[in-house]
Protein backbone atom coordinates (compact mmCIF):
# COMPACT_ATOMS: atom_id res chain seq x y z
CA UNK A 1 0.00 0.00 0.00
CA UNK A 2 2.90 2.54 0.78
CA UNK A 3 4.25 1.11 -2.46
CA UNK A 4 1.52 2.75 -4.32
CA UNK A 5 1.38 6.30 -2.65
CA UNK A 6 5.02 6.59 -4.08
CA UNK A 7 4.71 6.53 -8.21
CA UNK A 8 1.12 8.78 -7.45
CA UNK A 9 3.48 10.93 -5.45
CA UNK A 10 6.41 10.99 -7.93
CA UNK A 11 3.62 11.76 -10.72
CA UNK A 12 2.29 14.56 -8.73
CA UNK A 13 6.08 15.99 -8.20
CA UNK A 14 6.45 15.67 -11.97
CA UNK A 15 3.34 17.36 -12.93
CA UNK A 16 3.57 19.95 -10.46
CA UNK A 17 7.58 20.96 -11.45
CA UNK A 18 5.75 21.01 -14.88
CA UNK A 19 3.20 23.64 -13.66
CA UNK A 20 5.43 25.58 -11.68
CA UNK A 21 8.02 25.93 -14.82
CA UNK A 22 5.01 26.44 -17.55
CA UNK A 23 4.24 29.23 -15.05
CA UNK A 24 7.49 30.85 -14.92
CA UNK A 25 7.21 30.78 -18.43
CA UNK A 26 3.81 32.39 -18.91
CA UNK A 27 5.65 35.32 -16.16
CA UNK A 28 8.77 35.72 -18.21
CA UNK A 29 6.59 36.26 -21.41
CA UNK A 30 4.65 38.67 -19.93
CA UNK A 31 7.04 41.04 -18.16
CA UNK A 32 8.81 40.86 -22.09
CA UNK A 33 5.74 41.41 -23.34
CA UNK A 34 5.31 44.62 -20.89
CA UNK A 35 8.25 45.92 -20.99
CA UNK A 36 8.25 45.29 -24.99
CA UNK A 37 5.19 47.65 -25.16
CA UNK A 38 6.94 50.27 -23.13
CA UNK A 39 9.74 50.40 -25.41
CA UNK A 40 7.09 50.76 -28.08
CA UNK A 41 5.28 53.46 -26.52
CA UNK A 42 8.77 55.46 -25.85
CA UNK A 43 9.72 54.89 -29.71
CA UNK A 44 6.43 56.32 -30.97
CA UNK A 45 6.84 59.23 -28.62
CA UNK A 46 9.97 60.07 -29.36
CA UNK A 47 9.73 59.59 -33.06
CA UNK A 48 6.77 61.70 -32.85
CA UNK A 49 8.89 64.41 -30.84
CA UNK A 50 11.40 64.34 -33.33
CA UNK A 51 9.52 65.04 -36.33
CA UNK A 52 7.39 68.17 -34.66
CA UNK A 53 10.99 69.50 -33.37
CA UNK A 54 12.24 68.98 -37.33
CA UNK A 55 9.12 70.38 -39.02
CA UNK A 56 9.15 73.43 -36.87
CA UNK A 57 12.74 73.74 -37.10
CA UNK A 58 12.31 73.57 -40.93
CA UNK A 59 10.13 76.02 -41.21
CA UNK A 60 11.33 78.51 -38.84
CA UNK A 61 15.01 78.33 -40.70
CA UNK A 62 13.30 78.90 -44.31
CA UNK A 63 11.25 81.94 -42.81
CA UNK A 64 13.68 83.39 -40.51
CA UNK A 65 16.28 82.99 -43.71
CA UNK A 66 13.76 84.97 -45.85
CA UNK A 67 13.30 87.49 -43.29
CA UNK A 68 16.92 88.44 -42.96
CA UNK A 69 17.59 88.13 -46.51
CA UNK A 70 14.69 90.96 -47.10
CA UNK A 71 16.50 93.01 -44.15
CA UNK A 72 19.79 92.84 -45.34
CA UNK A 73 17.92 93.59 -49.07
CA UNK A 74 16.52 96.26 -47.43
CA UNK A 75 18.98 98.33 -45.29
CA UNK A 76 21.15 98.26 -48.19
CA UNK A 77 18.95 99.76 -50.65
CA UNK A 78 17.88 102.09 -47.92
CA UNK A 79 22.05 103.31 -47.60
CA UNK A 80 22.91 102.65 -51.42
CA UNK A 81 23.77 106.01 -52.14
CA UNK A 82 25.77 106.89 -48.98
CA UNK A 83 27.07 103.81 -46.97
CA UNK A 84 26.21 100.35 -49.18
CA UNK A 85 29.37 98.40 -48.25
CA UNK A 86 29.00 99.79 -44.57
CA UNK A 87 25.43 98.03 -45.25
CA UNK A 88 26.44 94.84 -47.01
CA UNK A 89 29.42 93.77 -44.71
CA UNK A 90 27.40 94.34 -41.80
CA UNK A 91 24.52 92.23 -43.27
CA UNK A 92 27.18 89.29 -43.96
CA UNK A 93 28.46 89.75 -39.77
CA UNK A 94 24.50 89.83 -38.86
CA UNK A 95 24.46 86.31 -40.96
CA UNK A 96 27.71 84.82 -39.74
CA UNK A 97 27.12 85.51 -36.09
CA UNK A 98 23.84 83.94 -36.19
CA UNK A 99 25.03 81.06 -37.50
CA UNK A 100 27.74 80.74 -35.49
CA UNK A 101 25.01 81.08 -32.06
CA UNK A 102 22.82 78.25 -34.37
CA UNK A 103 25.97 75.88 -34.79
CA UNK A 104 26.83 76.24 -31.07
CA UNK A 105 23.39 75.46 -29.82
CA UNK A 106 22.95 72.88 -32.03
CA UNK A 107 26.03 71.33 -30.36
CA UNK A 108 24.99 71.87 -27.10
CA UNK A 109 21.41 69.81 -27.87
CA UNK A 110 23.45 67.49 -28.62
CA UNK A 111 25.60 66.92 -25.97
CA UNK A 112 23.01 67.40 -23.51
CA UNK A 113 20.76 64.92 -25.09
CA UNK A 114 18.18 63.08 -22.81
CA UNK A 115 18.75 59.65 -21.81
CA UNK A 116 16.72 57.60 -24.70
CA UNK A 117 14.36 54.85 -23.40
CA UNK A 118 14.95 55.89 -19.86
CA UNK A 119 11.38 54.35 -18.87
CA UNK A 120 12.36 50.95 -20.47
CA UNK A 121 15.91 51.19 -18.86
CA UNK A 122 14.99 51.98 -15.65
CA UNK A 123 11.68 49.06 -15.76
CA UNK A 124 14.22 46.40 -16.88
CA UNK A 125 16.54 47.46 -14.31
CA UNK A 126 14.01 47.05 -11.32
CA UNK A 127 13.11 43.73 -12.79
CA UNK A 128 16.93 43.01 -12.50
CA UNK A 129 16.90 43.76 -9.16
CA UNK A 130 14.05 42.37 -8.33
CA UNK A 131 14.79 38.77 -9.41
CA UNK A 132 18.42 38.91 -7.74
CA UNK A 133 16.13 40.04 -4.77
CA UNK A 134 14.10 36.99 -4.92
CA UNK A 135 17.16 34.32 -6.20
CA UNK A 136 19.11 35.70 -2.83
CA UNK A 137 15.87 35.24 -0.60
CA UNK A 138 15.32 31.62 -2.43
CA UNK A 139 18.89 30.75 -1.44
CA UNK A 140 18.68 31.81 2.45
CA UNK A 141 15.78 29.37 3.56
CA UNK A 142 18.34 26.56 1.75
CA UNK A 143 21.47 27.57 3.57
CA UNK A 144 19.37 27.77 6.81
CA UNK A 145 17.67 23.85 5.98
CA UNK A 146 21.85 22.74 5.83
CA UNK A 147 23.19 23.81 8.68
Amino acid sequence: MADDARPDAGRGAAGGLKTSLQSLAATLMAIAHTRLALLSVELEAEKRRLLGVLAWGALGILLGGFGLVFLAAWLTVLWWDTHRLLALGSSALAFLAVAAVAAWRVRALLVASHEWLGGTLAELEADQRALAGAASAEATPRDREDV
